[in-house]
This record gives C-alpha cells, sequence and structure tokens, in this order.
C-alpha cells in the first residue's frame, strides 16, 4: 500500500474513531438525563400540569432512492476442445517464404529499408496523448475480419506503448475477442461495469473487473460469457466509454456489425474508426454505401479519421486492390489492406510471433495510421 492510500486509510480510520466517540458521549449524556428525572418525586394526581406548546412538525425522513441490484456474474471459463484441433498452430509464412525473406535480408538497401520503416510506425505508435483516444472497429457483415482486426490492434498499441491499453468488445452476440485475445477465463461483462463504475473510483478499482491479458496484452472487458441472449444497450455502452476514458491512453473498441444503431452510434462518437471489409467485390460495394451515409451526415472530418481495411480471407485474392482503393477512398478515407495468413485464418488464440511478416508490418502500419489520425486536433464532431 502507498503512503497516499495508507494517509486516507488512517484519515477514514480517524474520522471513523471520532464519530464513534462523539456518539458514546451522545449517549452518556442522554442516558443521564433519564436517571435524572427517574429520581424526581411524582407529582399530585389532581395537579393540573402547565400546557405546553404545540412541538414543532418534525420533518418526514428522507428515504434513500431504493438501489438497483448488482450483478453477480460467474466466470466462465474459455476452452477449444482438444478434439477440434489438429495438429500445431500454423505459422503465417509457410517455409518457402520464410527462406526468401532471409535472403532478401541479405542485401543492405532491403535491410536498411526495413529499419527506416519499423522506426517510423514505432516514433508514431509511441507518441505523446493527453486524453484517453478511442478507436472503433466495425464490420458490414459477421465474418469480415473485424475482431480479428481488434485484436491485432490492441496487441499492438499495447506492445508499443506504456499507458494502459484496453480491448472492449461492444458485441454481445457471442463475441469471439475473448478467444483471439487468448483470456481462459471471463467474468464481468461491459453492460455488468455500466451498473457499477462510478467516477470516484481508481484505476486500481476498475481493473478488477478486467481481464488482464497475458505478456503485456493490455485489458479485456468481454461482451458476454458465452450466453445466447445477451444484450447491450445503448445508454450502458456510453456511460461505460465516458467514464473509462480517463483510465487508459488507448481503447479499442470491438463493436457490432452495421448497421446496428450501437454500431452506427460508436462508429460516430469515437476519435477514429476502422471499416474491415471482406477483400471481394461484394464487400468493397457495401462498404461504399456506409461511407456514402457517413459523408451525408455533413461532419466533413469524420471521412479524414477513417480508415477502410480489405481483409484478405483467401491466398488467391482476385481482388483489384488498387481499383478498390480508388472506389472507396473519398474524403480522405485511407485504405489499407491485411493479407492473408495461415495462422490468422487457423482461428483460436492469436501468436504474435506466428503471424506472418507482412501480416506484422500491416498491423502495425494500421495501428500507426489510426492512431494518428485519432490524434488530429480537427474535431469530427
Amino acid at each position: 500500500m502507498s503512503q497516499d492510500q495508507q494517509g486516507q486509510s488512517s484519515d477514514w480510520q480517524g474520522d471513523l474513531l471520532r464519530n464513534l466517540r462523539n456518539l458514546t458521549g451522545e449517549l452518556d449524556e442522554l442516558a443521564g438525563k433519564q436517571e435524572a428525572e427517574a429520581g424526581k418525586p411524582a407529582e399530585p394526581a389532581d395537579a393540573v400540569p402547565p400546557r405546553a406548546a404545540a412541538p414543532a412538525p418534525e420533518p418526514a425522513p428522507c428515504r434513500p432512492a431504493p438501489l438497483r441490484p448488482l450483478p453477480t456474474p460467474v466466470t466462465t471459463e474459455i476452452e477449444l476442445p482438444e478434439e477440434l484441433l489438429k495438429g500445431k498452430p500454423l505459422s503465417g509464412d509457410s517455409a518457402a517464404k520464410r527462406t526468401s525473406r532471409s535472403l532478401r535480408r541479405l542485401v543492405g538497401s532491403s535491410a536498411t529499408r526495413e529499419v527506416e520503416d519499423a522506426t517510423r510506425v514505432a516514433q508514431a505508435l509511441q507518441q505523446p496523448l493527453t486524453t484517453g483516444r478511442q478507436i472503433v472497429v466495425t464490420s458490414i457483415r459477421g465474418g469480415a475480419g473485424k475482431t480479428t482486426v481488434t485484436a491485432l490492434l490492441g496487441r499492438t498499441y499495447a506492445h508499443y506503448r506504456q499507458d494502459p491499453v484496453l480491448m472492449l468488445e461492444a458485441d454481445a452476440a457471442l463475441g469471439t475477442l475473448p478467444a483471439r485475445l487468448g483470456a481462459t477465463k471471463v467474468r464481468w461483462t461491459t453492460a455488468d461495469l455500466a451498473r457499477i463504475i462510478e467516477p470516484s473510483m481508481q484505476l486500481t478499482d476498475v481493473v478488477g473487473y478486467l481481464v488482464q491479458l497475458p505478456e503485456r496484452g493490455g485489458w479485456l472487458l468481454p461482451g458476454s460469457q458465452g450466453r445466447v441472449g445477451s444484450r447491450l444497450e445503448l445508454d450502458e455502452y456510453r456511460s461505460v466509454m465516458v467514464a473509462l476514458r480517463r483510465y487508459f491512453g488507448i481503447t479499442v473498441v470491438d463493436s457490432e456489425t452495421l448497421p446496428s444503431e450501437l454500431a452506427r452510434t460508436a462508429l460516430v462518437a469515437a476519435q477514429a474508426r476502422v471499416l474491415v471489409t471482406p477483400a471481394t467485390a461484394e464487400g468493397v460495394t457495401s462498404t461504399r454505401a456506409v461511407l456514402e451515409w457517413m459523408a451525408s451526415l455533413g461532419r466533413p472530418q469524420l471521412m479524414a479519421k477513417t480508415v477502410v481495411v480489405l481483409a484478405a480471407s483467401s491466398p488467391h485474392m482476385t481482388l483489384d486492390v488498387a481499383a478498390a482503393s480508388g472506389h472507396l477512398q473519398l474524403d480522405g478515407v485511407k485504405v489499407l489492406t491485411l493479407p492473408y495468413d495461415r495462422h490468422l485464418a487457423a482461428g483460436g488464440p492469436i501468436r504474435t510471433e506466428l503471424l506472418g511478416q507482412a501480416t506484422r508490418e500491416a498491423a502495425t502500419e494500421l495501428a500507426a495510421d489510426v492512431l494518428s489520425r485519432a490524434m488530429s486536433r480537427r474535431s469530427t464532431r
């Protein structure tokens, strides 16, 4: 316990002891009066006592408002049955790719360029923050890769930064963010915390309701406990996001898919937003419709703080990336590509050391770009 905490504890205990002494003195005084009145001689029966003034009506006691029952969640294990897994986790790059990359690194110019790019990205990721930044990741449909992108962003920020990083799951419909982040148990959810958190709480109080991820992976607030029918109301999401902003340097939100009301609200309220779309013609067309809706809101900087991620789900992508980027670059929107990765495609916990080289580079480039947009002084409101 720190000296401040010990001082606060001592002050609290001292106040309590003083209150108890005062209360004891009042009780002794009241008992003495009662004993004195008991020793007085009784008045004659025919004596007429003087008429006392009518006592002033006592104010009605102030009844406290009924307290809402606190949630009592049960710890839930996150297990992947062994019979469903076959073999060891795959590396993102094949052996041939790893060998080819090692040979290219023998060339001085290639190695120098890699060092320069890594330095530039690290500086962007480690830039100082004045207030908490909240980044929302959503998609046009399930299975596009938004949870994977959320996990990659959160892990990247937690690796490069010293301030606390939170990954918050705002998709209560059996979300998979805890499993992707390697969490083995969940207890409190976003909806639970909305009923508990108070402005007087310290960071040490708040993290008691979160899941601490291994290997400096940051903190996690799940959206559900694997139960069908779990819900997260819009007012619950708002209260949690407003309260948590002062505790964490960066919060990455795995939001519901569009066009839900919560996803639309989260998208507009964040300091930066990521739209994940399958690297297909249908995905690009649908995402273009979302961007046009955002442009119609009359907030020009909303588009400038938006990044679209084309997530490849197959090693043989037929989409023309250059044409897709041109189709989606509206009013400052940035378009990046997340390449196909065998490790990500296999599902399960994401192990950074097994990611392909191109995937790691794409993830850090995305994280740096999104954070720079979130730090822009130009308001999106």
